[in-house]
This record gives C-alpha cells, structure tokens and sequence, in this order.
C-alpha cells in the first residue's frame, strides 16, 4: 500500500474539528448555559453529568482533527458512522426536547447528517483505492 496523501477535503474536516474544539471547550468551561447541557443519544443532560461527559465531545473532535490532519484511511468511515449517529439524534432530540422543533424538522436535519455521511463513506472509499495503487 502507498503512502496515504491527505486530500484537501481531509484538511478541511481537520480544521473544522479544530474549530469546533476552539468554540467548544471554552464555551464548556466558562458559559453556564453550555456548560450545564449535553445531547447523548438525543437526550439532554444536565448539571454534573453534562459536566463530566462534555470532555467526551472534545475527545471525539480532538481525535477527527488528528484522524483527518493524519490522512487515516478509517477516519472517513468512523466519521460517516458519526454522521449516521448524530443525524438519529437530531430525530430524537427534535422530539423529545422542550426546544426541539418536532419531527419534521429533526428528519429534515437527519437526510443533511445521512447525506453527509454518504458522501464521507464514498470519499474513503475512493481514498483507499487510491492509495492501494
């Protein structure tokens, strides 16, 4: 297997997962209304436990922004998978949270997350074959 190049949609992933850890882990850390909810599975935490859990969402962007800056072939697919997961959340989320905005809009933002998720499944495919040759 050749050396895997990172492609310039890679780069962009990297960044944006850098991005969103510079917004995150302040906002986290000294913003009461961010630091007091997180969505696990769709449902909102609060208090202590989305305290204790928001490291886990910096861990998953600090891991995608070194994934995708490092060109590993299965950061694709495990952001795909991601992309699959967070898109059901939004689902849930846009149900059965007091802010959510219902069913339609949380489908809608699912097809978004889906489509998503497609397109990375199909640009690791691709990235894969390339390096096999």
């Amino acid at each position: 297997m050749s050396e895997l190049r990172r492609p310039w949609w890679m780069t962009g992933i990297a960044i944006f997962c850098m991005a969103a850890l510079a917004v995150q882990i302040p906002s986290d850390l000294f913003y009461a209304g961010a630091r007091d909810t997180e969505v696990w599975g769709g449902f909102e935490v609060h208090g202590l436990v989305a305290m204790l859990t928001a490291p886990l969402h910096w861990a998953l962007f600090a891991t995608g922004a070194w994934a995708f800056w490092t060109a590993r072939p299965w950061a694709p697919t495990a952001a795909a998978w991601y992309a699959f997961y967070v898109g059901v959340c939004h689902v849930v989320w846009s149900v059965t949270s007091p802010h959510g905005r219902g069913l339609p809009i949380g489908t809608l933002q699912m097809i978004v997350f889906a489509i998503m998720g497609i397109l990375m499944l199909w640009a690791g495919s691709k990235l894969v074959a390339e390096a096999r040759t």
